[in-house]
């Protein structure tokens, strides 16, 4: 009897074929693809074009989504991205009660629940995802900043344990894009500057992601497909600003390096870019609606066969709760109706249509002859295998409990401890001022939780009384307008010049000890100089940062791009190219020595 038979309460799945035997598609001793080929042959039309959207859903049906029950039961939809999620028990039942709808379906093909990032430091509704009781890592550009392959991996097998746990399957992330172009937002999702090193820690992440096998792993779905670094000036694609690519350096070889390296660790699934690449000598269309992108270079000359998924909504817009609709961002085909960008994304190689819950336009396209029921079949075998291969035939479940034990075990937030703090980037030397500290100085601190710090000497209110001042900085950014462009830091990387003065004044005043979360390359000129000790952090702990300010422990990253001396040197640089301003404050790969 297959491991479906019954649901997660025990109660029978279905009624097999009425002699006890399984379907041959749900038989786990037939190879894959005969199982694939055996549900396809079953599978309506509807059926068919509901599984090639993958929408999002909210546990427990709230927010501006689709019933979980109409999208599953009516639309055949069985993909979800997950957005912001419960405590580790309820996001498991969760996956447990579409299971159960899932079940009841016809055919009773299991949902595949997917996630954008949620073991980092950034929450950005449209991008990564913090809390949901998950163990904290830095960011990925801090575990680029640790420079270890084997620690990445062993990172990476914790947080597919945790995803699976709660029935997370399908990792919407690593981003295998490049920062060559400093003023970019999504920096801190990527794994740096340098090719090789990104080269190095996708594999890693990939492997432990994936694990030996995807029936006991989460599978990746490596995104920007061809390289969404090198925006234009920065902006970020998800708006209309940022619907350019710059290829000035003619460097499009120079970032599909990292992704060559996640096909060879053997990423399952690929996301395409939203942009177009102007200059990269591919057609000035968003990748997703690119057929010399996805058939020719990333099917054909790179020969990936696994499912490719466009970013989300290309097609039609969307609501994030309290943050306003995003248009779709169909860039470059605006002028196309939907039918015709639909037809462009198939005729280009997509696979499944990130974002959406509107399987009637496929279907539509194939009863009026636009598109042949044999071309949605190549894809539906494609999301198919994936299926097979995460063992979600066998068995879609979680166990709840066992999932509260796991997810944010002692075990796991250790783990994630040690991993911010190889993280963390000394960029100069201690001054001999933090040598010479009191046993128990006064300390003056700035975005620094005074708890912690009480734990390292008496905390005052004014920098005049202190011993020490420890000020925690947020890389500069432009505040934007648009509630939801709030979240994607752009435009200058310097401090403003009154904030300069002041952190000047406050290092005159007292020793100080100054940390940048670096999500960007910031501007650090003007605060090297002053500052008693600087460090660079991708999301670390309040405490590890103290532990180094007091010498109980060292800051062993290397910076995982250069920081740029000023705005002037970034503008005249190639968004393309890497390490391209000829004056780096510090260069990809510092990290600075104690003297004695």
């Amino acid at each position: 009897m297959p491991a479906r038979a019954h649901h997660h309460d025990g109660t029978p799945f279905r009624d097999l074929n009425h002699n006890g035997t399984m379907e041959p598609y749900e038989d786990p001793r037939l190879p894959v693809e005969d199982r694939v080929t055996d549900l396809l042959a079953r599978m309506t039309l509807e059926e068919k074009a509901g599984l090639l959207c993958h929408g999002r859903m909210l546990a427990g049906d709230h927010g501006p989504f689709h019933s979980g029950a109409e999208l599953i039961g009516e639309r055949h939809i069985n993909h979800f991205a997950m957005m912001q999620v419960p405590s580790p028990g309820e996001m498991a039942r969760w996956n447990n009660h579409v299971q159960d709808l899932a079940a009841a379906t016809r055919l009773g093909i299991p949902v595949t629940l997917s996630s954008d990032p949620r073991h980092g430091a950034v929450s950005n509704p449209a991008t990564a995802h913090t809390g949901g009781g998950f163990s904290p890592g830095p960011e990925p550009i801090g575990l680029a900043a640790t420079d270890d392959p084997a620690l990445v991996e062993e990172f990476a097998r914790a947080v597919s344990r945790e995803l699976r746990a709660v029935g997370i399957r399908v990792a919407l992330h690593p981003m295998a894009d490049l920062a060559t172009e400093p003023r970019w937002a999504r920096i801190s999702g990527t794994f740096g500057e340098d090719a090789d090193r990104a080269g190095r820690m996708l594999t890693a992440y990939v492997r432990g992601m994936q694990g030996d096998s995807l029936t006991t792993g989460v599978a990746c779905m490596t995104k920007h497909f061809p390289g969404h670094g090198p925006q234009a000036g920065g902006e970020d694609s998800h708006f209309a600003r940022g619907r350019w690519q710059a290829f000035p350096g003619g460097n499009l070889e120079h970032h599909l390096r990292p992704f060559e390296a996640a096909l060879d660790a053997g990423t399952a699934q690929m996301m395409t870019c939203y942009s177009i690449p102007r200059g990269s000598g591919l057609p000035e269309v968003g990748s997703s609606f690119s057929r010399e992108a996805i058939t020719g270079l990333l099917r054909g000359r790179l020969g990936f066969d696994g499912v490719v998924c466009t970013d989300f909504n290309v097609l039609t817009g969307m609501e994030i709760p309290g943050l306003g609709e995003l248009p779709p961002r169909n860039w470059g085909v605006e002028h196309l109706s939907v039918t015709e960008q639909l037809l462009a994304l198939l005729d280009a190689g997509v696979d499944q249509l990130g974002g959406e819950t509107r399987p009637d336009l496929l279907v539509r396209a194939v009863r009026d002859g636009s598109v042949t029921e044999d071309r949605i079949d190549t894809s539906v075998r494609r999301v198919l295998r994936d299926k097979f291969r995460l063992g979600l035939f066998e068995d879609p479940y979680t166990d709840p409990e066992a999932a509260e034990a796991l997810v944010g075990s002692a075990a796991t937030r250790e783990l994630g401890r040690r991993t911010q703090r190889r993280s963390l980037v000394q960029l100069t030397p201690r001054r001999d001022t933090l040598r010479e500290l009191p046993e128990r100085p006064a300390l003056y601190v700035e975005n620094v939780d005074p708890a912690v710090a009480a734990r390292y000497g008496r905390v005052v209110d004014r920098p005049q009384d202190a011993d020490l001042a420890v000020v925690r900085l947020q890389a500069p950014y432009e505040r934007r307008e648009s509630p939801l462009e709030r979240h994607f830091h752009s435009g200058s990387l310097e401090f403003p010049a009154d904030e300069l003065r002041r952190l000047a004044e406050l290092c005159a005043t007292v020793p100080t000890a100054v940390d940048v979360f670096l999500d960007r390359p910031a501007v650090l000129t003007g605060l090297s100089d002053g500052a008693a000790l600087l460090t660079g952090s991708f999301g670390v702990h309040d405490d590890l940062l103290l532990d180094v300010v007091f010498g109980r422990s060292a800051a062993e990253g290397v910076l995982p791009f250069d920081l740029p001396s000023s705005m002037k040197e970034v503008e005249a640089s190639f968004e393309d190219v890497p390490f391209h301003t000829p004056n780096p404050l510090f260069r990809c790969g510092h990290r600075a020595a104690d003297h004695g």
